[in-house]
């Protein structure tokens, strides 16, 4: 087994060499319950006179005592000669990334990817790598990302190959490159994205020359496709820690290229005047939320986390206040329908960020309604107000529940306890009458088929104009039955100009 390297760092503490071997036990250890698949691949390729080595993540968390859903390999077998060990290995077999070197199988439960040592080049123009093969496993791990996923562990004999200090960084945690990180991070700017995600995911800082190259490089990032930020950008949001990588977003500069609404909150002081400023606000929002997410496979009800739309929601909720915000006589600050504003904003944003329709749609709608719970003062609401509530806010009931309830940041301990005692009231409310009404699934007490018949009109606009009414008129005053909403219907219908 190989020693790693002193890093260039003299402040961090190079293990010895019965530290590393305990390491690696306790690595080998993590890893047991998929030796025997590591031990066989690695004979199948040394006995066709092939190298290959289990790298990157799965080696990194190993050592952290975390699961790993990947299982890595790099080779120094060629495409065409991968594809034939692997075909007579697994159950099924893939080509879809040859043109990177990269070749899948599958045996029961376990998927492999094994990929030709690489030596890759960049254009500095685009993200799309010149793809070039390597011949030896320490120039591979030379061009990967970070040096806590440049160890590797050679089969089938399990020796740890380490050239970098990356077992070093990991007992240090701390994210350093394998070369200089202006060199890797101008062979692939979203490394820089990684690098924060990495922070939020692991719990890692950040070496100094890596901040100083990521905030001199950070305009590079725009040479990246929007979709692969979009999918960065939500691992950092699903992260255990997001905030920490929120904030390296911010401090290097990235954000403003990537979330630009983000770190314009900073200008912006809270109107409670209790926060440092809006941002600090929406990243504690958006902690608080986190906490009341709900355990991963819960019911549906208690959003089970991590929820990406009730995160996001928090984190954006705010970012309509810079274009609202008006100086009050006083000395006041206001932000009048800044949730309005925020919504569509955060439409743009994720538009142009490529998330899908219905992503957008979601976390778009509880921004608009994140302020609407302030209007309810000390229970004043009528029946017809709470139905409103809830019905506007559909099947996002659950997260605009928890989005209100974290996005109360005061310090003031009984003006929160107040606010928490009338938000139980408010959902105590919309319990009762969702038991007597099924809010979910409020319609008109008569159908679209009903209500054509009783007018003698076709399918069409008009048709729909008054569904709408007799919708408003249920949502006001609760059931009234069918008799009494056919008379309401027919004197709506009197003082329309179609009627006549």
């Amino acid at each position: 087994m190989t020693t790693p390297e002193t890093p260039a760092d003299p402040g961090r503490t190079v293990p010895s060499a019965a530290q590393v071997r305990a390491l690696r036990e306790q690595a080998v250890a993590h890893l047991a319950p998929v030796v025997p698949l590591l031990r066989d691949l690695g004979a199948r390729f040394t006995d066709a006179g092939h190298e290959i080595a289990l790298v990157g993540g799965p080696v990194r968390d190993a050592f952290l005592g975390r699961g790993s859903p990947d299982v890595d390999f790099t080779t120094s077998a060629r495409p065409d000669e991968t594809a034939a060990i692997l075909r007579d290995w697994g159950e099924s077999w893939w080509d879809i990334g040859k043109e990177f070197g990269t070749i899948g199988a599958k045996l029961g439960p376990v998927t492999v990817e094994v990929t030709t040592y690489r030596a890759d080049a960049y254009d500095g123009t685009t993200r799309k790598p010149v793809v070039a093969f390597g011949d030896n496993l320490e120039d591979d791990l030379l061009r990967r990302d970070f040096t806590v996923n440049a160890m590797a562990l050679r089969l089938p004999d399990l020796t740890f190959v380490d050239p970098h200090g990356g077992l070093v960084d990991l007992g240090a945690r701390v994210l350093d490159t394998p070369t200089d990180p202006e060199i890797s991070f101008g062979d692939d700017p979203l490394r820089m994205m990684r690098a924060a995600r990495f922070a939020a995911q692991l719990g890692f800082s950040l070496a100094p020359r890596v901040v100083t190259a990521m905030t001199e490089r950070a305009g590079t990032i725009e040479i990246v496709s929007a979709e692969r930020i979009r999918d960065e950008l939500v691992k950092l949001v699903l992260a255990p820690r997001p905030r920490a990588g929120l904030e390296i977003l911010v401090r290097t500069g990235l954000a403003a290229y990537i979330l630009p609404e983000l770190p314009a909150l900073k200008l912006e002081i809270d109107e409670h005047h209790r926060h440092k400023d809006v941002y600090e606000h929406s990243l504690i929002v958006l902690e608080q939320a986190i906490a009341l997410e709900g355990a991963p496979g819960a019911p549906e009800d208690e959003v089970p986390g991590p929820d990406l739309i009730l995160r996001l929601a928090a984190l954006l909720h705010d970012i309509g206040k810079p274009a609202t915000r008006r100086f009050e006589p006083g000395g006041g600050v206001s932000f009048h329908h800044h949730e309005v504003v925020g919504a569509k904003l955060t439409r743009k944003r994720m538009r142009e960020l490529r998330f899908d329709k219905d992503t957008i749609k979601a976390v778009a709608r509880l921004v608009e309604l994140h302020l609407r719970f302030h209007g309810y003062g000390d229970g004043q609401w009528t029946d017809s107000a709470v139905r409103r509530y809830a019905t506007d806010a559909g099947p996002l009931l659950p997260r605009l529940h928890r989005l209100t309830r974290a996005d109360c940041t005061t310090r003031n301990a009984r003006k929160a306890a107040r606010l928490a005692r009338t938000y139980d009231d408010l959902e105590r409310r919309i319990e009762v009458l969702a038991e007597q009404e099924e809010l979910a699934a409020v319609r008109p007490e008569l159908d679209g088929n009903q209500i054509g018949e009783i007018l003698g009109i076709p399918p069409g606009p008009v048709l729909g104009r008054a569904y709408k009414y007799l919708l408003a008129v249920r949502l006001d005053e609760g059931p009234i039955g069918p008799e009494a909403a056919r008379d309401r219907l027919l004197t709506w219908w009197a003082e329309q100009p179609e009627s006549g």
